[in-house]
């Protein structure tokens, strides 16, 4: 191998690498965001309403 080959492929590595880098980025910032959507749209959902204290005591196992 001669020296502009070696040269070549350190900067083809180096390069490769910091591509991966910019990909784990956008990844994880990706995510946050999807995080974010997640609790807005669960923030968005209705109460549930108050069911009488009787309901759900007992379950019927004669069915």
């Amino acid at each position: 191998m001669d020296v502009s080959s070696i040269a070549s492929l350190a900067t083809s590595m180096a390069e490769t690498g910091i591509k991966q880098e910019v990909g784990y980025a956008v990844l994880k910032k990706a995510q946050q965001m999807d995080g974010q959507v997640a609790a807005q749209l669960i923030d968005a959902l209705p109460q549930p309403q108050r069911l009488p204290a009787n309901l759900g005591n007992r379950i019927n196992t004669t069915a």
